[in-house]
């Protein structure tokens, strides 16, 4: 799990560095939600110029869509659920071809599943969540665990997110 020091710096700070250094090294990004439903995608999009690396965003909410649309494997949904490493891993990895553009996949996926509360789901309590990303052939996932309300765990997992993607580009 990230810092929850690291995770307390300002999001739209962070994302504005994210942007600056995906601008500067010429990549681009593709988001994949489910718990954060936009709100890591939105993140992105406030810093102005994120046009030229951002994408875009799946919300991939229902479990189905995940599989349909993201390329996530059905055994793996039907053996673990929608919360799990290796669902945020696949979920990483497939937005960056669902948003290919000209047939090129974005070179950097990121992606949020967990649960927002109040209740728990599939046995995860909630602020169980994790943040896959894939970059180039490298592909990873991070667990967190966050308190709070369902808005507190949204937000802090997009924070979460922002600072791994920062550090991973480090």
């Amino acid at each position: 799990m990230t810092d929850g020091a690291d995770a307390a710096a300002r999001p739209d700070d962070v994302a504005t560095r994210i942007i600056a250094a995906l601008t500067t090294s010429h990549s681009s990004i593709a988001i994949a939600e489910s718990l954060t439903g936009g709100l890591l995608t939105a993140a992105l999009v406030a810093v102005p110029g994120a046009s030229v690396v951002l994408r875009g965003g799946v919300v991939a909410y229902d479990t189905a869509i995940k599989h349909t649309v993201l390329g996530v494997d059905a055994e793996v949904l039907s053996a673990h659920g929608p919360v799990h490493p290796d669902v945020a891993m696949q979920m990483a990895v497939g937005v960056r071809t669902a948003l290919a553009v000209g047939g090129e996949p974005a070179l950097i996926g990121l992606s949020t599943t967990g649960v927002a509360g109040p209740e728990s789901h599939d046995g995860h309590e909630p602020g169980t969540a994790f943040v896959g990303l894939a970059i180039g052939g490298e592909v990873r996932s991070f667990p967190l665990r966050i308190t709070g309300d369902r808005n507190a765990v949204r937000v802090g997992v997009v924070q979460h997110a922002l600072v791994i993607l920062e550090e991973s580009l480090g």
